[in-house]
């Protein structure tokens, strides 16, 4: 007897699901639904209320009838925009050139980028604001070389969307990255072997293939800058505000929360515009099935694709002129140089940081002068900055464990179903990803001001949790997706129960994502700061908290430690995470 037989499968208007498991979604949907999606409902419900009690748009028309407000929305999206651009535009020939190397290579290239990417944002910009100062390297050697705007590298829009870009690249790259790695390369070989030339032979057949990937990425991209307050507020000037910026200003420091609201609703605006505008273009909802989706966009692929066709027709001439008239060098001779500089450009400031906390002198600078551990010391002295410790890893630990408890339950039950219901699973849980996770904050603080919660560990352990689930509720998907059921059928054979097979067989081998799920779920809380901002009330700090808190105060090399120290625990856990996948039997 096996599990398939004693616990039929059903079909109905959801797909195909297992009676035995369907409770298993039920913790994680009623956590999100308490937490993230009533919270959420209910801030932008204050948007359309009157102080009165009546329903009215009046909080919305204001906004956008002052110029000043009207300049922040637009130049939030225009960055947002330029980000995504760059980022895209920097990004696809780096996870071009590492999909074209070995399995062996891609890892050890992966971990170059995903080490930036795990690292703490407030971290880098912290150490460009150093690198870009005054008395910085790279106002130095402007000056050196003689050039003008040494000492104006800081507070402008072009280092804004640097900065932002260096922080969002890696979020690219990792998204593309599958897309272009799972292209069949047969496809290429045979284009070639019809007479297409190399530029013929990208936009007409490799391109297409990894369209929606791009455009997967471009997406996630344009949400995370659109809410991105830490960039602008540390290396940007008053006309490079942002709207998260104003959102902090209005609630934390005027209780303004009706405006407040008004401004995070029209950040989930943007958000939504920009996800369907999304779909329509390139059908990213329908790489969850339906025919029916595919013929609605038949049209728009046409068009797609007849732009691709022109542009390999201009490329493929232009490749054509430039092997007659200047055969050397190659461009494919670029591209390794030209990824080594990004990945070096992504690395510098992670590598800058180490150094400067290791400095005798009372400023920080680079390069630092002299070498003392005295700020370390300084660092483990401070009351502030051992309790800040201290919380973050309790709150971590305490995420990490609920997160994956909800993610593990609602993976299972999304592995052994089919259809609609698992379509519509994946999507709830990964919800909290498309709405911007300053209004996440908002809602919860709304939420938790009427509990009594705000100011407490459990309010941010939650919250913690709300931000962490989506992607270790990824990594359980894809550990349960590989598992070999097969070897649970043999287990119940032989006359294991459900819980035994669950826990003897199921589990102890998917015990290493279950592993990374841990640390990515502790990960994702050790390093949040928008939650703490709002959800903590100002009372309750953690390293990043107070990291914040210390950059606009006093600028000491005790921040150089403190971020010395944030570095050194994410680098060993993110490393620990890749040994572990590496050893995990594929």
């Amino acid at each position: 007897m096996t599990i398939s037989s004693t616990h039929p499968v059903r079909a109905g208007f959801f797909g195909t699901w297992r009676p035995g498991v369907a409770w298993l979604f039920l913790p994680g949907f009623l956590f999100l639904a308490i937490f993230f999606l009533w919270p959420t409902l209910r801030l932008v419900s204050m948007a359309f209320v009157d102080p009165d009690g009546t329903f009215s748009m009046s909080a919305f028309s204001q906004l956008l009838d002052t110029p000043v407000y009207r300049r922040i929305l637009l130049g939030t999206a225009g960055i947002a925009v330029e980000v995504t651009i760059w980022s895209l535009v920097l990004g696809y020939p780096l996870a071009y050139w590492i999909a074209h190397q070995s399995p062996v290579r891609q890892r050890r290239l992966l971990v170059l980028i995903l080490t930036p990417f795990w690292t703490s944002s407030l971290v880098k910009n912290f150490a460009w604001l150093v690198l870009l100062g005054r008395n910085g390297p790279f106002s130095s050697l402007l000056h050196y070389l003689g050039m003008p705007g040494g000492g104006n590298l800081l507070f402008n829009r072009g280092t804004v969307v640097f900065a932002m870009t260096h922080t969002l690249l890696p979020l690219a790259v990792i998204i593309m990255f599958p897309v272009l790695n799972a292209v069949n390369r047969s496809l290429v070989s045979a284009a070639r072997t019809l007479g297409a030339n190399g530029a013929q032979t990208f936009w007409r057949v490799y391109f297409p293939l990894t369209v929606r990937g791009v455009a997967t990425a471009g997406l996630l991209v344009f949400i995370v800058a659109l809410s991105f307050f830490i960039t602008p507020a540390l290396l940007g000037g008053p006309a490079q505000t942002m709207i998260g910026q104003l959102v902090i200003e209005q609630i934390n420091a005027y209780q303004n929360w009706r405006t407040g609201s008004a401004l995070a609703v029209l950040l989930t605006l943007m958000t939504m515009l920009a996800v369907f505008v999304c779909d329509w273009l390139f059908s990213l909802s329908s790489a969850m099935g339906g025919s029916s989706a595919l013929k609605a966009q038949t049209r728009r692929r046409r068009i797609g694709l007849a732009v691709v066709a022109l542009l390999g027709s201009f490329f493929a001439t232009f490749d054509r002129l430039r092997e007659r008239y200047l055969p050397f060098p190659s461009p494919k001779g670029f591209l390794p140089i030209y990824c080594w500089l990004v990945i070096a450009v992504l690395l510098l400031p992670i590598l800058a940081v180490v150094p400067m906390a290791f400095t005798s002198s009372n400023f920080l600078s680079f390069p630092p002068s002299g070498f003392s551990l005295r700020w370390f010391v300084e660092y483990w002295q401070s009351p502030l900055w051992r309790m800040a410790t201290f919380r973050s890893f309790a709150i971590g630990l305490a995420t990490a464990s609920l997160t994956l408890a909800l993610a593990t339950s609602a993976a299972f039950a999304t592995a052994r179903s089919k259809g609609r219901i698992s379509n519509a699973a994946f999507l709830t849980f990964a919800a909290p990803m498309i709405v911007p996770q300053l209004v996440i904050a908002i809602a919860m603080f709304y939420l938790f001001a009427s509990m009594s919660l705000v100011a407490t560990n459990l309010a941010i352990i939650l919250g913690h949790t709300v931000i962490a689930l989506p992607i270790v509720f990824v990594v359980m998907v894809t550990a349960f997706k590989g598992h070999d059921w097969r070897l649970d059928e043999a287990a119940a054979t032989l006359g294991g129960n459900r819980f035994q097979v669950i826990r003897r067989v199921t589990l102890p081998l998917v015990s290493v994502s279950l592993i990374v799920g841990f640390i990515t779920g502790f990960l994702e809380s050790f390093e949040e700061l928008t939650i703490v901002l709002f959800v903590g009330g100002g009372f309750v700090t953690t390293l990043p908290k107070q990291l914040w808190d210390d950059v606009f105060m006093q600028v000491s090399p005790t921040l150089a430690a403190a971020s010395t120290v944030i570095l050194a625990i994410v680098t060993l856990l993110f490393l620990t995470m890749e040994i572990l996948q590496r050893k995990q039997p594929s």
